[in-house]
């Protein structure tokens, strides 16, 4: 059964898993959704949306860096596969 995140516990969550992995480490979007929506399609399917939405709204606060292929994206033209990181020079 599909479980509704709060954008607040996205965004928690988010920072938190970016946090944890550290700099130079990166977190998929899939990670952020399953550890809130649990392991079945149906839970974490329907945040993925959310988590995209979340993580553009993060790296256009600087708070995080969306990295597509390895380099920084735009966060208002991106698609494909993509990967969260904390901004570069940030010491967590």
């Amino acid at each position: 059964m599909a479980r509704n995140a709060t954008p607040e516990e996205i965004e928690a969550k988010m920072l938190e898993l970016v946090t944890e992995r550290g700099a130079g480490r990166t977190v998929g979007p899939t990670e952020i959704a399953r550890a809130l929506g649990g392991d079945k399609p149906e839970g974490w399917g329907p945040l993925m949306q959310p988590v995209r939405h979340t993580a553009v709204r993060l790296m256009k606060e600087g708070r995080l860096t969306i990295l597509r292929k390895g380099r920084p994206v735009d966060p208002e033209d991106f698609k494909g596969v993509y990967r969260l990181t904390v901004p570069s020079g940030s010491e967590s």
